[in-house]
């Protein structure tokens, strides 16, 4: 088969990639789970009976329009009854009753804001922490979402060097967090990790790839995304990102110029041939 013939058949393959990795942005991406899975209205979880919290928070983030007030109606989850535990767990234990799924991503809507306030959507915090380093992660996951686009974002405590538990429920201080959010549109991943104190790093400091997340949990966050992709993303820790993406204009143009280059050359070689 001719040089010019193979770099033509291989355009629309290229062409092609992109809708082939694709994911419908209203497609709930749920990661694995060992636990009791809970859904509530506007999100779901995975409850660790153990550990008196959960093992992750998953929701999407829309940018929905709507501002309630936030509600501090913490209470115990009625899905889990007794396995709960309750706001008396926190009372004068030092630590904050820390959100996983924040509420300030649920106020668009009085009942997903009153959700948030399940005990089960909540782990103890430091203040300086819950206050500090994690508030600026929570905004900086609301700075990245674009209009039109949904992002998939997943929550929840690091057992590793905890710092004992608390209350009559024996509710485990977990000694870290993360955060992962992932955007279809963009087809981009991030993660951060943090641990339970006080930090001054900056927010791109606690940048890790997902797969270490996944190592240190034994969880699997997107397990409804194609292999390929979910490789792909999960490797890299996007630390480049700290100016927005190229848009889907830029990326089509980069396509083209970089076929345009591989002709350039085919075209080199076969005249290069024919000369011999």
């Amino acid at each position: 088969m001719g040089a010019r013939v193979r770099v033509l058949l291989a355009i629309p393959l290229l062409l092609a990639a992109k809708s082939i990795l694709a994911v419908p942005q209203g497609r709930e991406l749920l990661p694995s789970g060992e636990g009791i899975a809970i859904r509530h209205a506007y999100y779901a979880l995975d409850y660790n009976v153990h550990h008196k919290q959960a093992n992750w928070v998953y929701h999407r983030l829309t940018g929905s329009e709507g501002r309630v007030s936030r509600s501090n109606n913490f209470r115990a989850d009625p899905l889990l009854g007794a396995l709960s535990a309750t706001p008396a767990d926190y009372a004068r234990s030092g630590y904050d009753r820390g959100h996983l799924c924040p509420a300030a991503d649920m106020a668009f809507d009085k009942t997903a804001m009153s959700e948030t306030f399940y005990m089960s959507n909540i782990s103890p915090q430091l203040a300086a922490f819950n206050r500090g380093i994690w508030k600026k992660i929570e905004e900086s996951v609301r700075q990245r979402l674009q209009d039109g686009d949904t992002l998939h974002v997943v929550t929840g405590p690091l057992f590793r060097d905890n710092k004992g538990s608390i209350g009559a429920s024996r509710v485990t201080v977990p000694g870290a967090f993360y955060k992962i959010c992932y955007s279809p549109a963009r087809r981009q991943m991030i993660a951060y990790v943090v641990p339970n104190e006080r930090s001054e790093q900056p927010v791109e400091h606690h940048v890790v790839p997902v797969d270490s997340v996944e190592k240190w949990t034994g969880i699997d966050f997107f397990p409804g995304l194609p292999d390929e992709l979910e490789q792909l993303l999960e490797a890299d820790t996007l630390a480049h990102d700290a100016s927005p993406p190229a848009g889907e204009e830029q990326q089509e143009i980069i396509i083209l110029l970089l076929i345009i280059i591989v002709l350039v050359f085919a075209l080199f070689w076969w005249s290069a041939r024919r000369r011999r």
